[in-house]
């Protein structure tokens, strides 16, 4: 791993401006902060502000982990976990986690129990559910790669039963349809602050896309286009805030690359956070959504920006 400090300075050199509109989001006296280190492959970060907490996944070491603002300590929310990845949380403020070695989707209870969402399609196991994000409406959107199964290594290798598909769980029946069969590599989803756009990253595509969907009133997915060619860069998980500006996680093959790219909702990249990782995931949280909370390959870092994420991301 590359040697890395904290800036010193303000502004912080490694938020960079890549378009005039985005010094709005830089924070002059804000800088990149590493929270905690030595992991595998930090995945699927999730705040809870209720607890003042970030939940994440260590997939190849099969725990989810915790680190609690107020003392800045780091402990072991689960483990064994089922090779977790993706996280998010429902509107009723439950855990909602995309396992790899379960081949399943998962709520956690208030009382810490587990509810298992969905597992299987049509009879069939899913692949290795990967991201998760969930609708207003309660609705539950994940996509399902066969990414942790391909080796022993993020999960337990096995033959692949389905198409890699983007599914929603309605939030009332749990009924399971899938919205997108045609998408190379789901990978990381979010919707749009207004929810008429579900963004999906084709990670199988060469070079990767950033994919828009048209979401229709009945909850179908409509016309679809490419928002984003990534070329180089490797978007893998991603949040929106509420001006609808794409946080992806960036990187690998290239130090330049490595952090998070920032994209207007027009897919214009509007600037970088440069950090020694490639990024693979990120959310925000924090007391008012402004903190920028970044899973990157072993690590995880913060950063304080001048925007706020939408719910349910």
């Amino acid at each position: 791993m590359t040697m890395w400090e904290p800036s010193q300075r303000y502004p912080d050199p490694a938020i960079r401006v890549l378009r005039p509109e985005f010094e709005h989001y830089r924070l002059p006296l804000a800088a990149v902060e590493r929270l905690a280190t030595g992991y595998r492959w930090a995945e699927g970060p999730v705040w809870f502000g209720d607890g003042r907490y970030l939940l994440w996944s260590d997939v190849p070491n099969d725990r989810i982990l915790k680190w609690e603002e107020e003392t800045g300590s780091v402990s072991t929310f689960r483990g064994p976990s089922n090779f977790a990845n993706g996280n998010t949380r429902d509107r009723q403020g439950r855990l909602i986690t995309c396992e790899h070695g379960g081949r399943r989707v998962t709520r956690t209870e208030y009382d810490g129990s587990i509810t298992v969402l969905l597992d299987r399609f049509e009879g069939k196991r899913l692949n290795s559910p990967n991201d998760v994000v969930v609708k207003s409406d309660g609705s539950i959107w994940f996509t399902d790669p066969p990414f942790g199964i391909v080796s022993n290594y993020q999960g337990f290798a096995a033959e692949q039963e389905l198409p890699a598909n983007i599914y929603r769980i309605d939030g009332v029946t749990g009924k399971a349809t899938v919205v997108a069969a045609d998408v190379n590599g789901p990978n990381g989803l979010a919707f749009s602050p207004d929810e008429k756009q579900l963004y999906v990253i084709e990670s199988r595509a060469r070079p990767r896309n950033i994919l828009a969907f048209d979401v229709e009133a009945d909850g179908r997915l409509g016309a679809r286009r490419v928002l984003v060619e990534a070329g180089p860069g490797t978007p893998d998980g991603f949040r929106v805030d509420v001006h609808g500006n794409l946080w992806c996680g960036w990187g690998m093959g290239d130090e330049e690359l490595d952090g998070v790219r920032v994209f207007s909702p027009a897919g214009e990249a509007i600037g970088h956070i440069a950090l020694p990782e490639r990024c693979a995931n990120l959310c925000f949280g924090g007391r008012a959504r402004n903190r920028l909370f970044m899973a990157s390959c072993r690590s995880i870092y913060s950063l304080y920006v001048n925007t706020q994420g939408v719910a349910g991301g």
